[in-house]
């Protein structure tokens, strides 16, 4: 394993100049550019200060890389419903928590609607695949149709209800993830 390149590699990640990542750590901009060129190797304790930085640690460093999953199948797929108020929620990318987005599937019966959330940080999308939905955001009300999408910061309550005649779709992603 090449320490160097992966230090870079986290660097960059975190959007730090070799300076900037020298100054955190107390440590001298030509030292950084020699471990990353693999010209030097820090001591554990600096290896482990410099991991400290750059937000991991040495276990999560020396581990193998796993290939990030790309395309997720419906077996990596997680579903929940509530009869009482009439929708199935499908999380269409397996631990999304750990995301900085996090995509869901939601369908709504006749009558049904989807959990109220309270006001958070972020931003909220949707786009509606299939039916019309009602988006309740505080006091006002929104109607979207199939082919139409919404997008708003959740600075108030807010859920979508179904209140057509035929089932409803929405695709919704939360940043950061809150469903």
């Amino acid at each position: 394993m090449e320490i160097g390149d992966k230090i870079k590699r986290l660097r960059i990640e975190k959007q730090l100049t070799q300076e900037e990542l020298a100054n955190r750590c107390e440590l001298s901009k030509g030292f950084i550019s020699q471990v990353e060129r693999d010209l030097t190797s820090p001591s554990i304790s600096t290896l482990t200060y410099i991991l400290d930085v750059l937000g991991t640690n040495l276990t999560e460093f020396f581990s193998e890389d796993c290939q990030e999953k790309v395309v997720f199948t419906k077996e990596d797929m997680f579903e929940t419903s509530d009869d009482k108020l009439k929708y199935n929620l499908m999380w269409l990318v397996s631990n999304s928590q750990k995301n900085s987005m996090e995509p869901i599937l939601i369908t709504l019966e006749e009558g049904g609607r989807y959990t109220e959330e309270e006001p958070h940080e972020g931003q909220e999308f949707g786009y509606v695949l299939l039916g019309t939905i009602t988006l309740h955001l505080g006091s006002k009300k929104y109607k979207v149709k199939k082919g139409e999408s919404f997008y708003f910061k959740p600075d108030a309550n807010h859920f979508i209800s179904n209140f057509g005649s035929s089932i409803a779709k929405v695709i919704w992603i939360s940043s950061p993830p809150s469903f």
